[in-house]
């Protein structure tokens, strides 16, 4: 299994579902990102996010709010990131939305490696 190094670039995860939070941090660092794994939107606002080489990966859903919520409350400072919003059966208003912030929706349920497929166009790794 591949250690994420220093350069590698940064997955910024935030669901609150603690399996699935587990489950793609261990899947994004097999691949060799660095992952910075957050349950609450509190958690991820305080961060002190970096400017470059890193995405963010948002669920709608949140135990308070939306990711969404938080997407927005980022732009609002300041934060550029390209983002990835995973949800089940968006609605046209949370396309709107998303599209607004500028973020990319992939829909739950995670089969196959689309939400990896959409990671890699956003930070492709370098060859080792």
């Amino acid at each position: 299994m591949p250690a994420a190094s220093r350069s590698a670039p940064m997955v910024i995860l935030l669901d609150d579902d603690a399996a699935l939070r587990q489950a793609l941090t261990f899947s994004l660092e097999i691949e060799g990102y660095q992952v910075l794994s957050c349950e609450t939107g509190d958690q991820l606002t305080a961060q002190a996010l970096p400017d470059h080489d890193a995405c963010l990966v948002l669920d709608y859903r949140l135990a308070t709010g939306t990711g969404l919520d938080v997407l927005e409350a980022l732009r609002a400072r300041g934060v550029v990131l390209p983002a990835i919003l995973i949800t089940s059966h968006p609605k046209p208003d949370v396309h709107a939305r998303a599209e607004r912030l500028a973020a990319t929706l992939v829909e739950k349920p995670l089969l196959g490696d689309l939400l990896l497929a959409r990671i890699h166009e956003i930070l492709p790794l370098q060859a080792p």
